[in-house]
C-alpha cells in the first residue's frame, strides 16, 4: 500500500501531516483484503496496520473480505462506513474473523488508545499514507454532506453493505406455520406462480437506509383532477413536502442526501442508493415553481451534478444511467424550466453553461423534441372520476 505523491512530498509537509493528521489503526486485517478510504482502495499486504496522515473531516472507509489464495482468493461484497475524524484523532479497530468485519470497540478503551498514541512512531512503517492525490475529488463529492446528515441517513447498524441483509417477513418457527405455506415440491406453471411461492423478505432491522421518503402521490389530499395534473407536470408540491418533513431547517441538506446516495453507490456499490439518487434528481428537475423560489438549492444542485457526472466512467452511462435515457430526459426538464419566466438570472446562466458543458463532454442532445403535447398519465384518488 503506497501513495506516489507522498514520495515526492516535502519532508516538512509530510512531518506536519503525520503530526496533525488523524490515524486509522486497523489490526489483524487479513492479507489480500481490499480496503480503501474515500476514492482510493488497495489490497492489504503483510505489514499493513492502518492509514496515517488523514485530513480532518468526513471520510468513507470501505473494505471487502477475501478468501485465501489457496481457496481461490475471491473477494466478498463491499462493506463501508462513514467516519468523522478530528486533528490527531486515533480510531482503533481489530478484524473480527467470525463476522468478517472490523470491530471498533477497542476505540472505547482509552488505555489501549493511549498506548497506541505513545507508540505511533514505531507503528509508522506499517501505516499507509492517506492518498492525497484524490482529496480534491473526495471533497468535491461530499462538500454538501455533513457529519449529521450522514449519521441520520446511514443504517442504525452503522454499516453500508453492497448486498442487503434480508430475512423472511414471516418467521416459520413452528411446524404448523410451515404447513400453511405453499408447497414447493411441484413444478410451477408460470413465473407468477413461482414468485408467489417464494418467501416474502424484508431488510433485517437496523440495516435499512433512512432516506427521505418521496411521496408516490405528488398532489395534496382532496386535489381536483386539474390540480393532480398540474402537480404531475410541476412536482414542486412533492418537493416542498420532502423538504418540510426531512430538511425543514436546512433545505440544502437535500443536496447532502444526494451526495450520500451517490457515494454509497459509486464507491460502496449499493444499487439501492443509485435508485434513490435518481428519485431525488427527478424530483428536483421536475419542480418548476421551486426553481423560481429556491435559487440557492438549484445553484447548489448544478454544482453537485457537475462533480458527480465528472467522476463517472464514460462506459457507465451506456451500462446503467442511459437506461430509458433517464439522465438526458431528466436534465432536459431542468434546462427547460431554468430558461422559463421568473427564474433568477444567475441560475439561468449557470444552467446554460452546465448544459453546454454536458453537450460538449458527453455529446448529449438536450434540444430534441420535448413532447410538449404528449399526454400525462396521472393517478386519480379513489372515487374521483372525470366526465
Amino acid at each position: 500500500m503506497a501513495s506516489s505523491n507522498i514520495v515526492d512530498m516535502d519532508p516538512d509537509v509530510a512531518r506536519r501531516l503525520f503530526e496533525e493528521g488523524a490515524t486509522l489503526v486497523l489490526l489483524d486485517v487479513p492479507l489480500g483484503t481490499e480496503l480503501g478510504i474515500d476514492c482510493k482502495s488497495w489490497q492489504v499486504g503483510p505489514r499493513f496496520k492502518g492509514v496515517k496522515m488523514i485530513p480532518p473531516g468526513l471520510h468513507f472507509l470501505h473494505y471487502c473480505s477475501a478468501n485465501s489464495p489457496s481457496c481461490g482468493g475471491e473477494i466478498g461484497p463491499k462493506t463501508g462506513l462513514f467516519v468523522t475524524l478530528k486533528p490527531k484523532d486515533i480510531l482503533l479497530a481489530r478484524w473480527d474473523p467470525k463476522e468478517e468485519d472490523l470491530d471498533f470497540s477497542p476505540s472505547q478503551d482509552e488505555e489501549e488508545v493511549s498506548r497506541i498514541r505513545a507508540n505511533l512512531q514505531d507503528l509508522d512503517p506499517h501505516l499507509g499514507p492517506y492518498p492525497y492525490e484524490v482529496i480534491r475529488k473526495w471533497v468535491s463529492l461530499t462538500d454538501r454532506l455533513s457529519e449529521e446528515v450522514a449519521k441520520n441517513l446511514q443504517p442504525l447498524s452503522g454499516r453500508i453493505c453492497a448486498f442487503s441483509d434480508v430475512i423472511p417477513e414471516v418467521q416459520l418457527t413452528h411446524t404448523k406455520d410451515r404447513v400453511e405455506q405453499p408447497r414447493n415440491d411441484t413444478a410451477c406453471q408460470s413465473m407468477k406462480e413461482g414468485l408467489e411461492k417464494l418467501p416474502r423478505m424484508k431488510p433485517r432491522e437496523g440495516t435499512e437506509f433512512r432516506f427521505s421518503v418521496i411521496p408516490e402521490k405528488k398532489y395534496p389530499a382532496g386535489a381536483t383532477p386539474e390540480q393532480i395534473t398540474q402537480c404531475s407536470l410541476d412536482q414542486s408540491y412533492a418537493l416542498e413536502s420532502v423538504l418540510e418533513k426531512n430538511h425543514q431547517l436546512q433545505p440544502l441538506n437535500l443536496l447532502g442526501e444526494m451526495q450520500f446516495a451517490f457515494v454509497c453507490f459509486l464507491i460502496g456499490n449499493v444499487y439501492e442508493c443509485f435508485e434513490h439518487w435518481k428519485s431525488l434528481l427527478s424530483l428536483l428537475c421536475r419542480s418548476e415553481e421551486a426553481m423560481r423560489t429556491r435559487k440557492e438549492l438549484y445553484l447548489g444542485l448544478i454544482g453537485v451534478l457537475y462533480h458527480q457526472l465528472g467522476e463517472i466512467p464514460p462506459d457507465f452511462f451506456v451500462d446503467i444511467v442511459s437506461q430509458s435515457n433517464f439522465l438526458t430526459s431528466t436534465l432536459q426538464d431542468l434546462f427547460q424550466f431554468a430558461s422559463g419566466p421568473g427564474v433568477d438570472g444567475t441560475l439561468r446562466k449557470r444552467a446554460e453553461k452546465f448544459k453546454a458543458h454536458l453537450t460538449k463532454k458527453f455529446r448529449w442532445d438536450f434540444d430534441a423534441d420535448l413532447d410538449d403535447f404528449a399526454p400525462v398519465v396521472v393517478e386519480l384518488p379513489e372515487g374521483v372520476t372525470v366526465d
